[in-house]
């Protein structure tokens, strides 16, 4: 939107369930199938999903259906030119710490997002930021480097998530936000315990008094304690899980933010920096059997990393690249690679999500097919994660997110960075594939100037082919009790614990 947003917290409220009035307080146990990295709200890990909302608030927030409303920002104004945006931030908020929160708050996270080493996620997304600048308490200025796409601005917007200046350099290990829940207690690897914040601003929210979270290493454990009574609610578990307890009468509720499967490949290791051998895998991806054995059939085949929401979304691509073992053994023997060199790696398999596991035998059936015999090295849980983020792997099965947004977002996934990549490392060795997300970014022009940048990037995407997606699917499901109510579904599938209460 330029000009103004709508002041003040109404449309927020307004979008909420409406017998979110009627729900009582209490202690809501929910369930989760990972151990979060940290605390820090530009580490935009899944693994993070169910803390980043009940103890951080952003700038603005979109409805499901990707309208933006105010929050931490009470309105904004977009320059007609396009190279800066004013945000107006909202009065009479204060940090878990009590703190104010003021605009030199903002500036201490656009300064931490800015910084290659600190900015985690949000580094990618800041590069259209040229400067910034607090003309008072209550006002911040964000200059660009060019013409940026609106959409583009509110989704930096809404991913600047403020964090306490105070607590900036802790923030990893101390939540430092001015979220609907204060930190109690975390047992790593165990649970963590949350309280509802006296001091928030949103009026009667939240409305559990207590949020507790306990890790379950499998998706049938977190089941079972479902329906034993031991937890209210299972977070983020698995699509053929959701679909059984949906059968037997829970509530199963699944948010807009579709994830999309993507097979990452290290291409600056073994066989891999061959690319014919990496476009091979283009067409070796039973993407089929992958979404029906994996996600139940929840989701899509994808040749992209996009939802079918992203406006880079091209469906062409999936008939194109489909499964193909005769046209993958010709890129295979295109590549002059040994047969030796062609099976001299492992795939990274996150043992602790059951898809994961899935997919990755799958994919190694399929390798076996084609004279390919592979080994798959099973981690679970943090020590997957580690791995994962650090790129300490040939190739790995892991979901991206923020595909169904503006596409050069794909690059705050930890695969798709243009700067700063941890697997692929500096310099960046596709700089086709740089060059193409710069273009979609400079694309402030009309609908054709837009549409020729998503062609090209996809054409670049599966040309470098480091990392090959399977399928979208959805993540953050909740599976809820009955006597649960006033789940509000977010953009990013992100769980929002504010609005829940019991009937």
């Amino acid at each position: 939107m330029t000009g103004l947003a709508l002041a003040g917290a109404a449309p927020l409220a307004a979008a909420l369930p409406a017998t979110a009035q009627q729900l009582k307080g209490g202690t809501l146990r929910v369930g989760v199938l990972s151990e979060l990295a940290n605390f820090d709200p530009q580490q935009l890990s899944t693994v993070n999903f169910h803390v980043m909302k009940n103890l951080y608030d952003s700038l603005i927030e979109y409805t499901p259906d990707g309208k933006p409303l105010p929050s931490l920002a009470t309105e904004w104004t977009i320059a007609p030119d396009k190279k800066s945006v004013s945000v107006k931030l909202r009065d009479g908020v204060t940090f878990h710490s009590g703190t104010p929160f003021k605009s030199d708050a903002v500036l201490a996270t656009l300064q931490k997002g800015s910084d290659p080493k600190r900015g985690k996620h949000v580094f990618s997304t800041m590069a259209i930021v040229k400067d910034w600048s607090a003309p008072d308490e209550r006002t911040v200025v964000i200059n660009f480097k060019a013409p940026a796409p609106e959409r583009q601005i509110l989704d930096l917007l809404q991913f600047l998530i403020p964090i306490d200046p105070k607590g900036i350099d802790t923030v990893e290990t101390v939540p430092a936000g001015t979220g609907p829940y204060t930190l109690v207690n975390r047992a790593v690897g165990q649970s963590l315990t949350l309280k509802a914040n006296p001091k928030y601003w949103r009026e009667k929210q939240p409305i559990v008094q207590d949020l507790v979270f306990t890790v379950f290493s499998e998706d049938a454990a977190a089941s079972a304690a479902l329906e034993s009574g031991a937890i209210d609610i299972v977070y983020n578990g698995g699509s053929r899980s959701a679909v059984r307890l949906k059968g037997a009468g829970y509530q199963v509720f699944s948010g807009p933010g579709k994830l999309v499967q993507v097979f990452r490949i290290n291409s600056t290791r073994g066989p891999f920096r061959n690319k014919s051998f990496r476009q091979a895998f283009n067409y070796l991806v039973d993407r089929e059997s992958m979404l029906r054995v994996g996600y139940a059939g929840m989701g899509q085949v994808v040749a992209l990393p996009w939802a079918p929401a992203s406006p880079a979304f091209d469906a062409a691509y999936t008939k194109t690249y489909a499964y193909d073992l005769e046209k993958a053994k010709k890129l295979l023997a295109a590549s002059g690679l040994s047969p030796a060199e062609m099976k001299n790696w492992k795939l990274l398999v996150y043992g602790s999500e059951e898809a994961a596991v899935a997919l990755s035998q799958i994919m190694q059936g399929t390798l076996a097919k084609v004279g390919i015999p592979i080994e798959l090295t099973v981690l679970q849980g943090a020590e997957y994660v580690t791995a994962q983020l650090a790129g300490d792997f040939d190739a790995t099965f892991g979901a991206i997110g923020n595909v169904q947004k503006f596409p050069s977002r794909v690059s705050t996934n930890t695969i798709y960075r243009t700067v700063q990549n941890p697997v692929l490392k500096d310099p960046h060795p596709h700089p086709a594939y740089v060059e193409a997300i710069a273009k979609v970014d400079a694309a402030a022009g009309g609908d054709a100037e837009v549409k020729a940048a998503y062609d090209n990037l996809n054409r670049v995407l599966v040309d470098e082919a480091f990392a090959v997606p399977t399928n979208s699917y959805d993540v953050g499901l909740i599976v809820a009790s009955e006597k649960i109510g006033g789940i509000t579904l977010d953009m990013d599938n992100l769980f929002v614990a504010r609005t829940i209460g019991f009937k």
